[in-house]
């Protein structure tokens, strides 16, 4: 088990200013972290991937698609460019030297059309996430596509959902990403969910109903971390909260209020959650 914290908290870009924040978070006992990926440039991600190895942080990777990439388009040329796009974000996933790229890249974020998924959009995901996960393996990466609520995402909401879609996709660098703010919202039974996709998670994120301090609001806790043991779930718990006071972030998450007195507590409370939680 490894425990880790998404720097959205702090940024959706990496920058000079995030090392005293690094290496505060590894002085609070975390494994690692999971960084955003929208700036393309490999060189950079490599200097950062240097720089946390040297800080001895392990990392994850996060992204999400813009609707210039919406891989559901039935324009061919918008697919290929959709395709494209994911190459770059896993050469930048390799360079930093991250296993792992999740948030939800079946569909462009936000992007709705005023109805569920047509039977053609879902075909067109399930080849587009196929073609990517070979370049992934490739590369060494594993996808692990989040299942996100209904205001955000049309396309996979509920973890049955996913596992069909995993499974349509058929790779093994194809899996899901599990984040508990969404199942809170979307699942009748998170437990019995998590039961069903089993070993398809490949990723968890930690994150409470408000998306402030993790433990501390209604998350059905006791019975998720239950059913993440009875799977044997062996990755990241990776604690995803959001503040209000960057302008990009907040208009995203639609988050206007304080949740938390600051991010450093935010961090250390959350950490000493997990720990309480966490098993090996």
């Amino acid at each position: 088990m490894k425990l880790g914290i998404n720097l959205y908290l702090w940024t959706d870009h990496m920058h000079d200013g995030l090392l005293p924040v690094l290496e505060s978070l590894k002085r609070i006992g975390y494994d690692g972290v999971e960084v955003p990926i929208f700036d393309l440039d490999e060189t950079k991600w490599a200097r950062w991937g240097q720089q946390l190895d040297d800080l001895g942080l392990q990392r994850t990777a996060n992204t999400v698609i813009a609707a210039q990439w919406n891989p559901l388009s039935p324009d061919p040329a918008v697919q290929e460019a959709a395709y494209q796009h994911m190459q770059a974000v896993i050469d930048c996933c390799a360079a930093v030297g991250s296993p792992l790229l999740c948030g939800p890249h079946q569909v462009a974020l936000g992007v709705f059309t005023g109805a569920g998924p047509t039977d053609e959009e879902w075909a067109r995901s399930v080849a587009h996430l196929r073609r990517v996960a070979d370049y992934a393996a490739g590369a060494g990466v594993v996808l692990a596509e989040e299942v996100v609520n209904r205001f955000e995402l049309y396309h996979l909401n509920t973890l049955d959902q996913a596992i069909r879609f995993v499974d349509e996709v058929g790779h093994a660098n194809c899996r899901i990403h599990l984040d508990t703010f969404h199942a809170h919202i979307e699942e009748k039974d998170p437990a019995a969910a998590i039961r069903r996709a089993g070993s398809r998670i490949a990723h968890v994120h930690i994150s409470e109903n408000d998306r402030g301090v993790p433990g501390t609001g209604s998350v059905a806790w006791d019975s998720t971390f239950d059913a993440l043991r009875d799977i044997g779930y062996d990755g990241w718990l990776t604690v995803e909260a959001f503040g209000n006071f960057l302008p990009n972030l907040a208009a995203a998450t639609k988050i206007w209020r304080k949740l938390f007195d600051n991010e450093a507590q935010l961090a250390g409370d959350a950490y000493a959650f997990l720990r309480s939680r966490s098993w090996d």
